[in-house]
């Protein structure tokens, strides 16, 4: 028989051992608590000119984002609202090489204040995330719920416009030949669907172009031994789950572009060109 013992919710605010600075030590010794994917802390409590500290700065090192965490015991407030939009909008002024998310984090995201960050998202990239403490028997765990999450902005055709463009030589320093060979290969798969495609080298990712105009259905971030490719998908259950049952390293769905992301080797190019073959198709058809 199996045991069940219902959770009981714990209200970190006002407890005796509890506290907002316990809190973000849990957060930082797992970032993947808040459910944005592995991420690496970069900087905590970060002073900032004329505006206290922000309580975390993450970072996806797949893609160069970063992400501005404001934690707060119990329920969302103006100022917490307020305070999470003004370190984003100073961090993203800072280091506009960067993509900038702001992430609130709270015991309660109320009704009244989602309504108000809703207004926001599509403006300003936020994620709104409840984490709230269970007790189960003599076991305490964290859940985290993403409320809100940041919508995907503009259109993909117009990445390029704001990259700055590069040579390939400059992506073999940064990353390898090798990976290189890797981003040829798959713009080979992309070309039995779109012959006429071409790399196009921009400084933050590696994309593609088709007669002179950018047609990124397809880009792709070299490493030193892999490569991040990301196909503009539209996320699916059934994809999603397809990819996890055919073995395929995803990472965390990109929602402000609204790409799949997924990590490669020269040995996966190999045992799953029909399955790549099968994204860009479907990559190419949602254009």
């Amino acid at each position: 028989m199996v045991d069940y013992q219902r959770a009981k919710t714990v209200s970190l605010k006002g407890h005796p051992d509890l506290s907002e600075k316990w809190l973000q030590e849990r957060i930082v010794a797992d970032t993947g608590l808040l459910g944005l994917g592995d991420l690496v802390v970069k900087d905590v409590e970060r002073r900032q000119p004329r505006a206290g500290r922000l309580d975390l700065l993450l970072t996806d090192p797949d893609t160069a984002t970063r992400y501005e965490v404001e934690i707060q015991l119990g329920p969302t407030d103006e100022t917490h609202i307020i305070r999470t939009i003004e370190y984003w909008d100073i961090e993203r002024r800072r280091y506009p090489q960067h993509e900038h998310v702001a992430v609130i984090v709270a015991e309660d995201i109320t009704s009244r204040f989602l309504n108000v960050i809703s207004l926001f998202n599509g403006f300003i990239p936020l994620v709104a995330i409840q984490l709230r403490a269970l007790q189960i028997g003599d076991v305490l765990t964290l859940s985290a719920t993403k409320v809100l999450d940041q919508m995907t902005l503009g259109s993909a055709d117009d990445e390029d416009e704001a990259e700055q463009a590069v040579d390939r030589a400059w992506w073999e320093h940064k990353a390898a030949k090798s990976s290189l060979v890797l981003a040829d290969r798959l713009l080979g798969i992309v070309q039995e669907v779109e012959p006429k495609m071409a790399l196009k080298y921009n400084k933050h990712y590696i994309g593609l172009v088709r007669d002179g105009v950018a047609d990124n259905f397809v880009q792709v971030r070299p490493r030193q031994q892999h490569m991040i490719a990301e196909f503009r998908i539209p996320r699916s259950d059934e994809l999603t789950s397809r990819l996890e049952e055919q073995g395929v390293e995803t990472l965390e769905y990109a929602n402000r572009w609204g790409r799949y992301r997924i990590r490669l080797t020269a040995a996966d190019l190999d045992a799953k060109h029909d399955l790549l073959l099968e994204l860009v198709r479907t990559a190419h058809g949602a254009d």
